[in-house]
């Protein structure tokens, strides 16, 4: 997975802000905090994460299946973006 590597500071990037986040879950635990704060902060992880998994799956699909930039049948282009943009606005 040569473009994991290619793209390795940004990936571990997002990847330390979700310890960070799992880190605030756990203190907001810990203290006690209400119920509503605990979810807002495990909604923002979810955001997090959903974030890191599109990113993920548009590299894989780029490099492995189909990159829509590149290819020269129009169809198959066409189906690579739009499988992009449902995965993003899936996992919004």
């Amino acid at each position: 997975m040569a473009h994991t590597i290619r793209d390795k500071a940004r990936l571990l990037a997002r990847v330390r802000r979700l310890k960070g986040q799992a880190e605030a879950v756990e203190r907001a635990l810990e203290e006690e905090r209400g119920c509503a704060d605990v979810l807002m902060l495990v909604a923002s992880m979810r955001g997090a994460i959903n974030g890191l998994t599109v990113e993920l799956m548009e590299d894989h699909i780029r490099h492995h299946i189909v990159n829509p930039d590149n290819e020269q049948d129009a169809a198959r282009a066409s189906g690579a973006k739009e499988l992009i943009e449902v995965l993003r606005t899936y996992l919004k």
